[in-house]
């Protein structure tokens, strides 16, 4: 059985959903039930995306996307920094022995 990815944003509507039916009187075995995923899925669901609404959600997720960016470039970068430092090391070194 394949598992199916959920889009933050209806992660939150489930959550709000649950909330509501849990309001209602059913326990929340039934309420997980209702949702149609598991109770570590509902739970992780809760310490992730607990009290966030929809447009914080959105945000979140372009500031991941934001920060794996500049990650990469940073990884791409950092050779490059290494290796001008060792150059200029090299240069330093040769105008002490001119002078």
């Amino acid at each position: 059985m394949g598992t199916k990815r959920h889009k933050p944003e209806d992660v939150v509507a489930k959550l709000r959903q649950a909330d509501v039916l849990i309001a209602q009187g059913p326990s929340v075995a039934d309420v997980i039930r209702t949702l149609g995923v598991t109770e570590v899925t509902y739970d992780r669901w809760r310490e992730e995306f607990g009290g966030l609404k929809t447009d914080q959600v959105r945000r979140m997720k372009d500031l991941k996307v934001e920060n794996q960016r500049l990650r990469k470039a940073i990884a791409n970068l950092t050779p490059d920094k290494l290796i001008l430092q060792e150059a200029a090391k090299g240069l330093e070194g040769q105008r002490r022995q001119n002078v």
